[in-house]
């Protein structure tokens, strides 16, 4: 996906596409498994502050251009979104937490299983979330 492209994510979302904007942006998409702060923080090396990273993540939250995800790891990891519209329950997909090597695993063909929720409750999202040991590491 080249910067024209991220552009038009941002802009569809109603937000500037800043340099530090962009730059975030293209991280998420190469990204292979959602990546926290700090994994964003080593991949952009020093072209940008750690602040000014958290900023762009939150704002690309609260604009839901991101899914930010608890995997139990004590710090969120992100990955962007792709609906053009708003996040609804339908865009969440299950997530596998490997205990040993600490990823985060999409597994995006699998749905989040429908809940059968009270009535006056309305959820906003789902966050579904497995734990073990991935392939990788039980060899």
């Amino acid at each position: 996906m080249n910067s024209i492209d991220i552009e038009n994510i941002l802009n569809r979302k109603g937000v500037k596409p800043t340099s530090n904007r962009i730059l975030v942006a293209k991280e998420l998409i190469k990204a292979s498994h959602p990546v926290s702060l700090a994994d964003l923080e080593i991949l952009l090396g020093f072209s940008m502050e750690k602040a000014s990273i958290f900023r762009v993540l939150e704002l690309f939250s609260e604009q839901e251009i991101v899914h930010v995800i608890e995997d139990g790891s004590r710090s969120f990891k992100y990955e962007l979104c792709y609906s053009k519209t708003h996040h609804t329950i339908s865009d969440q997909h299950v997530h596998f937490y490997c205990e040993r090597c600490k990823e985060t695993y999409c597994f995006e063909s699998e749905c989040v299983p429908l809940v059968n929720i009270p009535e006056g409750f309305y959820p906003h999202a789902i966050n579904y979330m497995i734990k073990g040991i991935c392939p990788k590491c039980s060899r």
